[in-house]
């Protein structure tokens, strides 16, 4: 399974424990967290807050599940350009390739997105809906390896175990093998980081595989899961109502609370074996 280099992802600052006996100072790991501003042809698309690392794919990914390209082919370049100093955002322009156009006066929401939320400025909810397609072919999982999951992609999430603060997103293929994690600060980008490796690949769309989230299934996870075209999504935490109704619209499996041997099917039972 490829992940990220942990160390790449976290900082060290000075903290001071207080306890009722005393007052400690030392070292402190966190996550790391920058702004990095996508730029199509010249043009400002996005500002994300995102964990430096894997920025093309954290671009693909999000393009992707815009509607914007539809193969690692539709861009023809990319220039990454750090931030000048430190109150502004790093800089990733990408040009599109001949034939990938982008109709800017069709955009539906506000790309100037968070960390903690990658739908926000959306203007209509019935967008969410549109154009999912279900998952094609007979993905089925056995209860076992489900379960075994969470436990499994644990020990490849170095940036969390140095800092307790950080998402992560996996694929698992057919067989519930990990082949990819991502790190970052926002749920949506690692999931976004994931779906650019799918592309770089040429497995997005495939109709193949599992999402694993180590946080909650909103729906915006979910979203980005169905237009990956993936057949299921599984998350230590829970999925909220429109999560569902988005997973129940798109044909997919969705999971919650998959930890200490147990797991919730909201939708998509039939795939699960037991």
């Amino acid at each position: 399974m490829t992940g990220d280099e942990g160390s790449a992802s976290v900082v060290k600052r000075s903290v001071t424990r207080v306890t009722p006996a005393s007052l400690e100072r030392f070292e402190d790991s966190l996550a790391l967290e920058r702004a990095l501003e996508i730029r199509i042809d010249g043009r400002a698309l996005s500002i994300t807050l995102r964990t430096p690392g894997h920025d093309e794919e954290l671009v693909l990914g999000f393009l992707a599940g815009e509607g914007v390209i539809r193969s690692r082919a539709d861009v023809a370049a990319w220039q990454a350009v750090p931030a000048p100093h430190q109150g502004a955002p790093d800089v990733l322009e990408l040009r599109l390739a001949p034939g990938a156009v982008f109709d800017w006066s069709k955009l539906e929401r506000n790309f100037a997105s968070t960390a903690a939320c990658g739908l926000c400025g959306r203007t209509h909810l019935d967008s969410m809906h549109a154009g999912l397609q279900a998952a094609q072919g007979d993905a089925r999982f056995s209860t076992a390896a489900v379960l075994a999951l969470s436990a499994r992609v644990a020990a490849a999430q170095a940036a969390f175990a140095s800092t307790g603060g950080i998402h992560a997103a996996a694929w698992c293929d057919a067989s519930l093998e990990p082949r990819v994690l991502r790190e970052d600060v926002g749920r949506h980008n690692a999931v976004d980081k994931v779906c650019g490796w799918l592309l770089g690949e040429s497995r997005y769309g495939s109709g193949e595989g599992l999402l694993w989230v180590s946080g909650r299934a909103g729906a915006e996870i979910v979203h980005k899961a169905a237009r990956a075209r993936l057949p299921a999504l599984a998350a230590v935490g829970a999925p909220s109502s429109l999560a569902i109704e988005l997973a129940q619209t798109a044909g997919m499996t969705l999971i919650g609370f998959l930890r200490e041997g147990r797991m919730n099917v909201y939708t998509g039972v039939e795939r699960i074996d037991a």
